[in-house]
């Protein structure tokens, strides 16, 4: 990792996400009889010297963003490469002590847009763990072998049960709002409420007593769902993994495929995998995203599916999407504009479409491959840049790919060819597929479409009607599909025009606006975690209660308390 600094600024630590078991300084993924019991064990261990970057020690089990991307790591890789596990067991591998939380020296002492990055990638990554147990039929169980506090205990509530030992000393708290200023920053209010179903006067006890709640107070307020007796625990954790095994619907007898690492080019002016390009404009502030669809024969029966594996397209084109948008979040705060193309046949996008929609519901690879970019999608939603969407003759904007574009706070399509193009081939096009019409739900619930036309579901009906077939520019333009249809007068001008005035408006309130119109509609336990949540937290984190000299975060374990502005705003 390295770091570059602008005098004007802060430092500003570039983040690799790459991680491989091997590497692994922080975690345990223990999968010794695995393929006889269906269980694998992930054993927290954090290395107090490994901090991400210089500053704090990880002491008591705490951690940082360098922890939570082994942890990401290991939930994908038991998810694509180790079918044989049903059910997970969380705990730690320190007695005692399961996890102390996020690093509250690392908080104080990062910049505002550092916290406010990994407090949304950890938030990624919790609702990972409870995909996994929706959609993969791989159950996660925490074991809480002792005191779990902040984001210790977030970490237990994206689980689907918890345990906690009982040994007369092991809590479970979220003691960030009395001792730090601040919000349980992945999820805890959230969840406690709206998952756990903690009563809302309960959950003001719990969230504002630093000490925490244990034993069976803890089981009857439905903070976890057991406490189970040291003599006991071994015993119990192991028969609470049997039972979530049996009840999975992961396959028996299925081989994994292997991740390896990813192949990428990086320059000071963009990174290039094979299937996904990235170009800086830093003059502009913005980056020009391609995604290349496929080539090649599309695999005729699903074992030839699982016969490419990582490097069957629409896998491989996700996985470098996911790590292209991880890498521009953290490492490139200025380029505020995203725009996205896509390239390639329509056909052959289509046509590997058609393998997703026709297995994922029979085989096992297939739906983890579809439910991947279902969350790699989301991660687009919840980014806080301006995301706009340019179709072009050469496009392939079709089904799943389409989605990219909704996801996009503005589509600009252009109607016809550019002078300068050759004229050949087909204009711009689009197509609407099954897709488009839940396969890939954003955080609300809703398709994209949904919510680009909310509470106008005969508008949504009658695109259900247009599926399969191409859409052209000035069609694309009447059935709302897309912002503006340009001719090839007008498209540069227009084009160049509306970046400009994008880059000129504040990033603080562009960020504001597009989070309240992306979602839409109903809210939800993730919505309120990323749309509501997240916000509070992101302000509260720049005020002088929290981060000032005298604030929380900056007091805290120093034996003074902090200087509080009593005024509510």
């Amino acid at each position: 990792m390295t770091s570059t600094v602008d005098p004007d600024r802060e430092a500003v630590p570039k983040v690799s996400f790459d991680a491989e078991p091997g590497s692994y300084r922080h975690w345990h993924l223990d999968l010794d009889g695995a393929a006889d019991t269906g269980v694998a064990h992930l054993r927290l261990d954090v290395a107090e010297d490994g901090g991400l970057v210089p500053g704090y020690e990880l002491k008591m089990n705490s951690y940082d963003l360098g922890v939570d991307i082994e942890l990401y790591d290991a939930t994908q890789r038991l998810r694509f490469s180790h079918p044989e596990v049903r059910a997970v067991v969380l705990t730690s591998a320190r007695e005692r002590n399961f996890c102390a939380g996020a690093n509250i020296r690392m908080l104080a002492g990062s910049p505002h847009p550092w916290k406010v990055n990994f407090c949304r990638f950890t938030n990624e990554t919790r609702n990972g763990i409870e995909d996994a147990t929706e959609n993969s039929g791989q159950t996660w169980i925490a074991a809480v072998n002792g005191t779990a506090a902040g984001g210790g205990y977030e970490m237990a509530l994206a689980c689907d049960h918890i345990m906690l030992i009982d040994d007369n000393s092991s809590t479970v708290a979220l003691p960030e709002v009395p001792l730090l200023g601040v919000l349980p920053g992945t999820g805890g209010l959230t969840r406690v409420t709206d998952k756990r179903r903690v009563r809302k006067d309960r959950a003001d006890v719990f969230a504002t007593r630093s000490e925490g709640v244990r034993g069976k107070q803890a089981v009857e307020w439905r903070l976890v769902d057991e406490v189970v007796p040291k003599r006991q625990w071994d015993e119990k954790v192991a028969g609470r993994a049997a039972e979530a095994a049996a009840r999975s619907s992961r396959p028996t007898g299925a081989t994994g495929i292997d991740l390896p690492p990813l192949q990428r080019t990086e320059t000071p002016d963009g990174i290039s995998y094979q299937h996904v390009r990235a170009a800086f404009d830093r003059d502009r502030g913005l980056v020009e995203i391609t995604v290349l669809g496929p080539e090649g024969d599309v695999p005729d029966t699903v074992e030839r599916v699982h016969e490419l594996g990582a490097a069957f397209w629409p896998l491989a084109m996700t996985r470098e999407l996911d790590d292209l948008v991880l890498r521009l979040r953290a490492n490139e705060l200025e380029l505020g504009t995203w725009v996205i193309r896509t390239r390639g046949d329509v056909e052959d996008a289509l046509a590997f479409e058609r393998v997703i929609a026709e297995h994922s519901r029979d085989d096992w690879l297939v739906n983890e491959i579809r439910h991947y970019f279902k969350r790699v999608l989301k991660r687009l939603d919840v980014t806080s840049r301006s995301l706009v969407a340019l179709i072009e003759p050469g496009s392939c904007f079709a089904g799943a790919l389409l989605e990219l574009a909704l996801a996009c706070d503005r589509q600009y399509m252009l109607d016809g060819f550019l002078e300068e193009d050759s004229q050949e081939g087909e204009p711009a096009q689009i197509v609407l597929t099954g897709s488009n019409f839940g396969a890939f739900p954003m955080g609300n619930g809703l398709s994209r479409l949904a919510s680009r036309f909310y509470g106008d579901d005969d508008h949504v009906a009658k695109l259900q009607q247009e599926t399969g077939r191409r859409i052209d520019a000035v069609e694309a333009m009447e059935l709302g599909l897309v912002t503006e249809a340009l001719d090839d007068i007008d498209w540069d001008d227009e084009i160049r025009i509306m970046l400009e005035e994008r880059a000129s408006l504040s990033p603080d309130a562009l960020t504001g606006m597009e989070a309240n119109h992306r979602f839409v509609g109903p809210e939800t336990m993730e919505t309120r975690i990323f749309a509501r949540l997240t916000a509070w937290q992101n302000w509260i984190f720049i005020r002088p209660n929290a981060s000032g000299p005298d604030g929380a975060l900056r007091r805290y374990g120093t034996g003074r308390r902090a200087e509080f502005d009593r005024r509510r705003v």
